[in-house]
């Protein structure tokens, strides 16, 4: 099972959800800004991906300044500036069995296809 966190409007997560739909996958989909991930789940999925919390953030977006964030703000106030602002997390994000990876590009997913 994979669990997709989907964005509808976003294009490379409409992409990435055809591409697991179209191999057979089984998929869940949680719409992030609807359904925002804690701290923990947050947590979680970084370290699935591997990566500093900040490369699962989008820094372009217009609240990342507002918030005063810059990609050398503390971990803590990072993760807690995307549960409160899930517009914050790089989207598609993709995980299942432990991993995760962020569908930027759309073939990424395919690690965990």
């Amino acid at each position: 099972m994979i669990t997709y966190w989907h964005y509808p409007k976003c294009s490379k997560s409409r992409t990435g959800l055809a591409l697991i739909e179209e191999r057979g996958a089984e998929v869940q989909t949680r719409v992030y800004l609807e359904n925002a991930p804690t701290v923990e789940e947050l947590k979680a999925v970084q370290a699935a991906l591997g990566v500093a919390t900040v490369e699962m953030m989008r820094t372009g977006e217009k609240v990342f300044k507002e918030l005063g964030l810059t990609k050398h703000s503390p971990e803590d106030e990072l993760l807690a500036a995307m549960a409160a602002h899930p517009i914050l997390i790089e989207r598609p994000i993709a995980i299942r069995d432990g991993k995760a990876v962020i569908g930027r590009p759309t073939e990424a997913i395919e690690a965990l296809l």
